[in-house]
């Protein structure tokens, strides 16, 4: 037969001890960006009053180059019946061949707004002309 008896259960099960330990953090908070505190009025900058189109001076025309530049060369060359080569320009200019491809397309092509045809012609030799 079993007997049951009224026996407190063994004392290492019974009294426990209780953890020493005491967070070191303190508590965690919700991930939300802190609140801003108002900012007082700022400084404004005074508007100063719209001002016209400023001309070129000694009234020359915006467009055109100064005389004696290398712009002024390289369209003087562009303007020719025949158009330029690409290694004309470079000996005219000094200028290496990258130089001379961007200056055509940015300067020439987009800054001042003017047409360059590019042809290829039988020697391989590719010419540059303005379209007028």
């Amino acid at each position: 037969m079993i007997s049951e008896t009224n026996q407190p259960a063994p004392a290492s099960a019974a009294a426990a001890p209780k953890a020493t330990k005491v967070a070191r953090a303190g508590a965690r908070r919700a991930p939300v960006a802190p609140k801003k505190g108002k900012s007082g009025k700022k400084a404004t900058v005074a508007k100063k009053a719209p001002t016209g189109a400023k001309k070129a001076k000694g009234g020359k025309d915006p467009k055109g180059a100064r005389d004696g530049s290398k712009t002024a060369t390289v369209l003087d060359l562009l303007k020719r019946p025949g158009g330029v080569t690409g290694k004309e320009l470079m000996k005219a200019t000094g200028w290496q061949p990258h130089s001379v491809r961007g200056f055509l397309s940015g300067t020439v092509g987009k800054k001042m707004g003017l047409r360059v045809v590019s042809a290829k012609g039988e020697g391989g030799e590719r010419t540059y002309s303005i379209e007028s």
